[in-house]
């Protein structure tokens, strides 16, 4: 419906947020005198922010007063109700829906420069020969370099609508070159879930990164692969999973429960009950599961592991989980923002909420992980609390807690030393990689003959790596030793190395051979046998 012309946009919008928030409907059609009464609490917010438009001393951006006064209405709500600009909003729809319309490179702004990592398997950089090292001066005749070299430009000016083209001017290090291409856009997929390969004879294994418009379609994919290989034990790995769109975990579900199996529960403010029940024929309904958790592994991703939990489908292996029983529905402004607000709590099949408690302090309640290591529970699976008041049991009578994640059936501890929490901070922010990309600067002839599958059984990380690594990170400066860490350092810059190569199936194969978590569930398997 159109808005009248009387209304001011910036009074519209905080109007919108607030009718959201407090459940106000209003008539569009009415004469703005009856818009809002006197008496309402909203409109004295409303009269705010006409009074600091029209009145305040300094000048005020309309929209940040919006930001702002939305920002600050959810934060009195629950953590997980959040206001996502207009500015973030592309970026956050690409990731949920799993694709993004592009030429297909992975980057980094390196020295000045768009430095390509590598180009996607088939996508329209790799078709074109667009290949690792290569530098992007130029898109449609806008530079890329020098003050231009921006993450920001590369967004706006390589990125556009699906099958038009851009531009590119191309410089290869390698033989002093420079030429140009011009590329198709087209869809390029965001994958959420990985492996699909073998561990061991019979044991498969998959990682769902995040829940996505995709995830349903991608995990059928690789279960169908290990299918294929008379896969009789799954190792689904669950771990830093934060979640996403709850249809597409019940899409992975349905896999492994039984037509009519209870899957989920959930319930409004006006105690509306909504029951999901699995309604196909799963790839994975016989056969041993393990699922892998920790504790950034929340949402979508607990309710994957609660209903398997509950049915005693699956072994829970790992760390509690995070915790986040409440369910956001999106909600657009209009404007290209929109607010994802919450609107129901979820219970699995047992019935039982793992919505941790929350106050008023919401970051202390994000930021859990301290308080857990420092209560033990990291190393100590007795530390993690339960309430007999929270006991639920499962299909076979075993017990299992509400108000406050999953527990594991199998305790995974965390190694919380400083040496390597430092060494997992560094590959996380991204330092690491650089090194090794810095490195193959330099190195790339050398491995161009080398296939992945003997990078993977044979290589090993070279010492001047390790040193370029320990140079470059300042630890030495900092005086941290790292003795005790050079091979969980070589390990994790062979992985690094390994994803730029070849991409990151390669990497994840590196990872899982690393990984004590997977190693305790192939131990725990052996002895089941």
């Amino acid at each position: 419906m159109r808005k009248p012309a009387y209304i001011n946009p910036l009074m519209l919008a905080v109007a919108l947020a607030i009718g959201m928030l407090l459940g106000t409907v209003f008539n569009f059609n009415s004469k703005a005198s009856g818009w809002w009464s006197p008496q309402e609490p909203s409109a004295k917010l409303l009269q705010l922010i006409d009074y600091i438009e029209s009145d305040y001393v300094d000048a005020v951006t309309a929209d940040s007063i919006v930001d702002l006064a939305v920002g600050r209405l959810l934060e009195q709500l629950d953590p997980h109700s959040a206001y996502i600009s207009n500015d973030q909003y592309q970026a956050v729809a690409e990731d949920m829906r799993g694709d993004f319309v592009g030429v297909g490179i992975n980057f980094y702004i390196y020295r000045d420069t768009i430095a390509v990592i590598r180009s996607m398997e088939n996508s329209p950089a790799h078709t074109v020969g667009i290949t690792s090292g290569d530098r992007i001066l130029s898109a449609n005749g806008r530079a890329l370099f020098g003050v231009h070299a921006d993450r920001d430009s590369v967004a706006q000016w390589i990125r556009g609508p699906i099958t038009t083209t851009v531009d590119l001017k191309i410089l290869r290090p390698s033989n002093d070159s420079i030429f140009e291409v011009s590329i198709a856009r087209e869809h390029i997929p965001l994958p959420s879930v990985e492996g699909g390969h073998a561990l061991t004879p019979g044991v498969g294994y998959i990682k769902i990164n995040r829940f996505t418009e995709t995830t349903g379609r991608e995990f059928t994919q690789r279960l169908k692969l290990l299918a294929a290989e008379q896969t009789s034990t799954l190792i689904l790995d669950l771990r830093d999973n934060p979640g996403g769109y709850v249809d597409s975990a019940l899409e992975v579900l349905d896999h492994f429960l039984p037509s009519g199996t209870l899957l989920l529960t959930t319930k409004n403010k006006q105690g509306r009950i909504r029951n999901t029940y699995a309604d196909q024929t799963g790839l994975f309904e016989q056969g041993a599961i393990y699922v892998l958790l920790n504790e950034q592994s929340a949402s979508a991703a607990e309710i994957v592991a609660g209903a398997l939990q509950d049915h005693d489908r699956a072994l829970i292996v790992g760390r509690r989980s995070f915790g986040k029983g409440l369910v956001q529905r999106e909600m657009g402004f209009g404007d290209g923002s929109a607010v994802r607000l919450t609107v129901a709590r979820y219970y699995t099949p047992s019935g039982r909420s793992i919505q941790r408690p929350y106050g008023q302090d919401h970051q202390a309640y994000l930021d859990d992980f301290d308080a857990r290591v420092a209560r033990g529970e990291m190393q100590d699976a007795s530390q993690i609390p339960q309430a007999d008041s929270l006991m639920f049991t499962t299909a076979q009578g075993n017990k299992v807690y509400g108000g406050g994640g999953i527990t594991p059936d199998i305790f995974a501890p965390l190694d919380i030393g400083m040496q390597e929490q430092t060494l997992r901070y560094l590959n996380r922010s991204g330092l690491m990689s650089y090194v090794v990309f810095d490195y193959l600067e330099k190195q790339r002839p050398a491995f161009q003959a080398i296939n992945q599958k003997d990078f993977i059984e044979q290589y090993i990380t070279a010492p001047e790596l390790i040193d370029k690594f320990l140079e470059d990170s300042r630890l030495k400066e900092a005086g941290l030793s790292m003795k005790d860490q050079e091979a969980s350092m070589a390990s994790l810059l062979k992985i690094q190395m390994a994803e730029q190569l070849y991409g990151p199936d390669a990497a994840l194969i590196l990872l899982i051979g690393e990984d004590p978590m997977t190693a305790l569930v192939l131990a725990h398997e052996n002895n089941r046998k």
